[in-house]
């Protein structure tokens, strides 16, 4: 089988895992995965389904080194159901709220680009072939190692530019960086320390706990994971924008009192959350006292050609989505969840466009 489409156990295999707990990457690998990506995620996700299964926590965005719980789908719909009866709302994510902040520094290792590895090449290698791989494959940079633990040097551009400038030989020597401490980094060490040196050389070498130099953080590594990072933030940020926006206007300050909590009955549209957003519109809330009145929100919108229905659904999956990056992990979130916020955001825009 090859890597990036994981093999779908059996249904007897699959119930066998109920109740057991396994490291992340082992629980991977039961699929046959080795990463989470757009071509591993739903397949999984869709086994564990069908099985009834889910994990705890959500397999897609722990951190690489975390243990998952597997359990059945019910077991996490109790303790929803349980969450929501204790009013202990996890869409509204105070400050300091336990699980909300990070439990351990963010260290250069859970940056490393998925897959890991490093392209490097030995110290015999003539010149020509480095500058060569350097070119087809749109490398910065090349690690020149001895073996797997011995760095003998890094060609850049910018060392191979200073070469022909100073009118050196064309060697692999002459042609090499020279390195310093900030060379070859702990794939532990601490990653916004590692920041400044990273973007004054344009890239750390990292090296894992058995001395090998396994991976390489670039740059444009840095640049790539902030946007992977921040981008549902700022979608998620603009998709309840947009919804205050159009609620705000149509539906009435009683009307929000509604689905407030007794305590916090202000009648505000800034103060709901995505779970109030999706109670005002829901006509098929499990609280039937609140479905006449979520009929009214819906007409008040006056959005005609609209699927109330599939609305309200992808606005209740924006709501997940929203609680999961809510609570920070390493890894950022998996690129079909982002691809659903996209398209909601898309989607938004087209509704409302005075923003």
């Amino acid at each position: 089988m090859s890597a990036g489409m994981p093999q779908t156990p059996n249904g007897q295999q699959l119930q066998d895992l109920k109740g057991k707990e396994l490291p992340l990457l082992e629980f991977l690998a039961f699929f046959d995965a080795r990463r989470r990506d757009a071509s591993t995620v739903p397949s999984i996700e869709q086994a564990l389904k069908s099985a009834g299964l889910a994990t705890v926590p959500y397999f897609v965005n722990c951190a690489h080194d975390a243990t998952v719980h597997i359990v059945a789908v019910e077991a996490v719909a109790a303790e929803e159901v349980e969450a929501e009866e204790d009013e202990d709302d996890d869409e509204d994510v105070e400050d300091g709220a336990a699980g909300s902040l990070p439990q351990r520094p963010l260290s250069i290792g859970d940056v490393l680009p998925a897959g890991g590895g490093v392209q490097c090449l030995p110290p015999n290698t003539p010149l020509p072939t480095v500058t060569h791989l350097m070119r087809i494959n749109d490398y910065s940079q090349l690690p020149i190692i001895e073996g797997q633990y011995h760095l003998r040097g890094v060609v850049t551009w910018r060392s191979v530019a200073r070469m022909y400038e100073h009118g050196a030989a064309a060697t692999l020597a002459n042609a090499s960086e020279a390195q310093g401490d900030w060379s070859v980094a702990q794939e532990t060490q601490d990653f916004f320390s590692l920041l400044p040196l990273i973007s004054k050389y344009g890239y750390a070498l990292i090296r894992r706990s058995d001395g090998v130099i396994g991976g390489i953080v670039t740059a444009a590594d840095i640049t790539e994971r902030f946007a992977a990072t921040a981008q549902p933030f700022f979608l998620i940020g603009e998709i309840e924008l947009r919804l205050r926006k159009c609620l705000g206007k149509a539906i009435s300050a009683e009307a929000i009192r509604a689905v407030q909590r007794r305590n916090q009955q202000t009648g505000q549209i800034s103060d709901l959350s995505f779970g109030d957003y999706v109670t005002l519109l829901d006509g098929q809330n499990k609280k039937e006292s609140l479905r006449p009145q979520a009929d009214q929100n819906w007409h008040a919108l006056q959005w005609t050609g609209v699927d109330r229905i599939q609305f309200v659904h992808k606005l209740d999956r924006v709501r997940d989505i929203r609680n999961k990056i809510a609570h920070f992990h390493p890894q950022p979130l998996a690129s079909p969840l982002q691809d659903e916020l996209q398209r909601f955001c898309q989607l938004m825009r087209q509704y409302v466009t005075d923003v």
